[in-house]
């Protein structure tokens, strides 16, 4: 049986490829739907109304297309599934009644998100992730950097996963035993284009990998971590790990010093 595709329409207003407000957030609710899917390819095709010569057509409706791309890729979505990207310039009018000319115009300029996922599925395989407290608890130097690699975040968003609040909550176990080690607490994201830091859906800030690293810094301090140990920095996208998407959305930490453990 084929895996049926899924289809999301975006609409514009006349003679504009800026994504309106209301379907911006139609938008990312769709992201949201199809974030944990496993994709095929996703095709993003750009039109227009009949309005227009057919260059300026042409022109626009690519001009929509490619600001779909690019939200996808401010919100830390693999752009390596989106194969097509396209202007296909002006839709034929088809009126039905006179007074309908203005509805179906306003249907006509739009963007069409077609996505296809893999059939059958890719099993998932399960790999034991390293522990970060047990590595923390061992013999350490200043330079070691450190992959928290079950502190997995939401896509866009700056707080965790529900698995992994166990892992964070053992981690600040042993950073109050551990009162010889200071560091830097590293965030990183996934996707983005050009090294460029994402969009944090919730304060619409370009500066996703800062508010991660800043949440784990905050929660150790509220943990009673002295703060005088530690560091954050956003990385942006400067290091992607090479594999899924998922491990780029992560936090490191760098050990600075390393002294006596008192």
């Amino acid at each position: 049986m084929a895996q049926k595709e899924l289809v999301h329409e975006v609409y514009f207003e006349t003679d504009k490829s800026d994504i309106p407000e209301s379907e911006h957030t139609k938008l990312l609710a769709f992201l949201s739907e199809i974030e944990s899917m496993d994709i095929e390819k996703i095709s993003i095709y750009g039109f227009c109304d009949d309005r227009g010569s057919r260059d300026y057509n042409l022109k626009l409706s690519n001009d929509r297309a490619n600001n779909i791309r690019e939200l996808f890729s401010n919100n830390e979505f693999d752009e390596s599934v989106i194969i097509n990207v396209d202007g296909k310039g002006e839709v034929l009018l088809k009126v039905v009644q006179e007074e309908n000319i203005e509805k179906i115009r306003g249907l006509n300029r739009k963007v069409q998100i077609i996505v296809k996922q893999v059939f059958p599925p890719k099993p998932i395989v399960e790999t034991k992730p390293k522990d970060a407290a047990e590595i923390l608890s061992g013999d350490i130097k200043a330079g070691d950097n450190i992959v928290l690699e079950n502190i997995l975040f939401k896509t866009g968003y700056s707080y965790l996963l529900p698995e992994s609040v166990k892992t964070l909550e053992n981690i600040a176990k042993v950073m109050l035993k551990r009162k010889d080690i200071y560091f830097t607490i590293q965030g990183h994201v996934c996707c983005t284009q050009n090294g460029r830091d994402a969009l944090d859906r919730k304060t619409k800030k370009r500066n996703l990998s800062v508010t991660r690293a800043k949440y784990i810094y905050d929660y150790l301090a509220k943990k009673g971590v002295d703060k005088k140990r530690m560091k954050y920095v956003g990385m942006r996208r400067k290091f992607p790990l090479g594999g899924e998407a998922k491990y780029d959305r992560r936090v490191e930490i760098l050990v600075t010093y390393v002294g006596e453990n008192n």
